[in-house]
């Protein structure tokens, strides 16, 4: 039962964010004051009523005793005193019949009485002080008790709310800037982290700092690997085109043939490191208008010869986009498909989507969670190639405001892009 308990506290306090962990902290806290003081003062004041109460019900006892003696009885309307009193508690009365003086305090009944109690002969004197006021004034106490103390715990946990507030807002802040630094956003950065850590104690400022300085570490590696790219782009650009002309004037033959093949990929490649620089430095701005989604994908797939569905006449979405990069980026991705996957590659619009679909053995699983990787193209059963073509898509989709979702098929394994483009108005022409 306590090991359930204590599984059933750790889930529910791992259920909670980080703010109200930090406030339920110092609230606990101040509970667990609150009450710790809360019952030694009860006690003690406790002690001291009891105290009290029994030295009276002695000095009562006392007095009462003397009367007896000089008057030969006990008046019970005095102070409740009495011979053999059937009331007497039962082990008070023992103890007196034994030849001892001795009290005996009753707090929690309905009537709070102290007795007191000392042989008389072969009898029991007996006297009883109530107790109500007293108390009373111990329940008023602890009522005292419990609102100040949640007064105090309301107040601590008004007080923790507040600065884990402060300490949530600050790491949300630097978790979206990581986010953003992540999604491309190098110029990001969390304000207030430019300090110098070993200068402060606060470790949110440290976080901030240790943040700023990973993403202008990153900027500057990412900057010298894109100059790196376009100095070489740039570089085999010159040769190639000579290489080329020298391989155009080549007599015809099948050497001819395999070097003029092996000429146009290098200088497709080249194209595309230069395709991927200008996306890289977005220099360039796309040139956005609305334009009807099934006729620009429908023109794209009749210069390829691929399969394609077209949406039903009057139902064509008009979307925002660029036409010639909305081509690439559809193209790249036919391509891809024809090249890793296996025929037929299905290309279909739904509304402001484009799917294109293969029926190969779909995306390896490192490419669905870490997105297309430069010169790289996951596993040897998805083909060889320079991994460019997913690059060069999902950058010009973000240049034109698209989202791009890679996933294989339950059913079959296919792999399936959705490339989803902001819808806009019908233009008046449409």
């Amino acid at each position: 039962m306590i090991r359930r308990a204590a599984r059933l506290v750790r889930s529910f306090a791992a259920g909670l964010s980080l703010r109200w962990k930090i406030a339920a902290l110092p609230a606990a806290g101040a509970a667990l004051v609150a009450l710790t003081i809360g019952m030694l003062i009860h006690h003690a004041r406790g002690a001291q009523v009891a105290e009290t109460a029994r030295g009276s019900a002695i000095a009562e006892l006392y007095r009462v005793r003397q009367l007896y003696e000089l008057t030969g009885h006990v008046d019970a309307g005095d102070t409740g005193s009495a011979l053999d009193s059937p009331e007497l508690p039962a082990a008070l009365a023992a103890d007196a019949r034994a030849g001892n003086r001795n009290t005996y305090l009753d707090l929690s009944g309905p009537a709070p009485a102290v007795w007191a109690a000392r042989p008389i002969g072969d009898q029991v004197l007996s006297v009883r002080l109530p107790l109500g006021a007293q108390s009373a004034e111990i329940r008023e106490l602890d009522q005292s008790l419990v609102v100040w103390g949640a007064v105090v715990v309301a107040l601590t946990a008004v007080g923790g709310a507040v600065l884990a507030s402060r300490l949530s807002r600050s790491l949300r802040t630097a978790a979206s800037t990581a986010r953003r630094i992540s999604n491309g956003d190098l110029d990001a950065r969390i304000a207030g982290g430019d300090r110098d850590p070993g200068a402060t104690k606060d470790e949110v400022a440290q976080l901030a700092a240790a943040v700023n300085t990973m993403a202008a570490s990153l900027q500057r590696r990412i900057e010298a690997e894109q100059r790196f790219t376009a100095d070489v782009a740039h570089e085999l650009r010159t040769p190639l085109t000579g290489l080329q002309t020298a391989a155009e004037l080549l007599p015809p033959s099948r050497p001819t043939e395999l070097v003029r093949d092996r000429v146009a990929v290098l200088r497709a490649l080249t194209e595309d490191l230069l395709e991927v620089v200008r996306l890289d430095s977005r220099t360039e701005e796309p040139d956005l208008a609305a334009h009807p989604l099934g006729k620009l994908v429908a023109g794209t797939m009749e210069r390829l010869g691929c399969e394609f569905t077209a949406p039903a006449p009057g139902e064509d979405t008009y979307v925002r986009t660029d036409v010639g990069r909305l081509e690439r980026v559809v193209t790249n991705l036919v391509a891809n498909a024809r090249r890793h996957g296996a025929d037929p590659v299905e290309v279909r619009v739904e509304g402001p989507r484009v799917v294109v679909r293969d029926h190969g053995p779909g995306f390896p699983q490192a490419l669905l969670v870490d997105g297309p990787q430069r010169f790289r193209t996951g596993t040897a059963e998805r083909g060889q190639g320079t991994g460019l073509g997913l690059t060069i898509a999902f950058g010009q989709a973000r240049a034109i405001g698209a989202e791009v979702e890679l996933s294989n098929d339950p059913d079959d394994g296919g792999a399936v892009v959705v490339v989803t483009l902001p819808p806009a108005e019908r233009t008046a022409e449409g």
